[in-house]
């Protein structure tokens, strides 16, 4: 085979379309474009216009923020936690994110490792992560090992209910 025997495969390069060149083109006079009205002349831009309406995009409520600078936790399951240690990915005892990400049992640590409490965890490890819930922490200590966390789980709390008070012409 000599370089000059090299072509594209047949149908690989497509040849461009010459609009309006005659009736026998099959795109002759209106060139695909039909006949008359704003679509078929040059210089159209009316996507989402309403011709002068308020558009639908700027009538409907604005909601929700998405932080740039949001923390993402890589998650960790203890269902998954365990089954690694059950293959032998990872030995029970003292944990941290760098032999977690090493061992496979997590992709990436991104901003750190969250434990989630999804699952059993049987094995008596000691994790050292960046944050977990407060369930897996329990679920971890009721096994026997321990967690330490850099950023303490969130407790929750009950929303403020406010009391309304007693009508003072409603006295018996």
């Amino acid at each position: 085979m000599n370089i000059n025997d090299l072509s594209d495969n047949q149908g690989a390069r497509r040849p461009r379309k010459r609009v309006g060149r005659g009736p026998g083109s099959g795109l002759g006079k209106t060139g695909g474009r039909g006949v008359k009205g704003q679509k078929s002349r040059s210089g159209v831009a009316i996507k989402g216009f309403e011709g002068g309406q308020m558009p639908l995009y700027m009538r409907l409520p604005k909601r929700g923020f998405k932080k740039p600078n949001r923390v993402k936790f890589q998650e960790l399951t203890l269902g998954r936690l365990q089954e690694a240690i059950d293959a032998g990915k990872i030995n029970a005892g003292a944990l941290t994110e760098e032999a977690l990400v090493a061992s496979g049992v997590v992709r990436r640590k991104l901003d750190g490792v969250r434990l989630i409490a999804s699952g059993k965890i049987t094995a008596k490890v000691s994790l050292e992560i960046a944050c977990a819930s407060a369930g897996a922490i329990s679920a971890v200590e009721k096994a026997g090992g321990s967690v330490s966390v850099s950023i303490p789980p969130k407790v929750k709390t009950p929303r403020n209910i406010k009391t309304v008070p007693a009508d003072p012409g409603d006295s018996k």
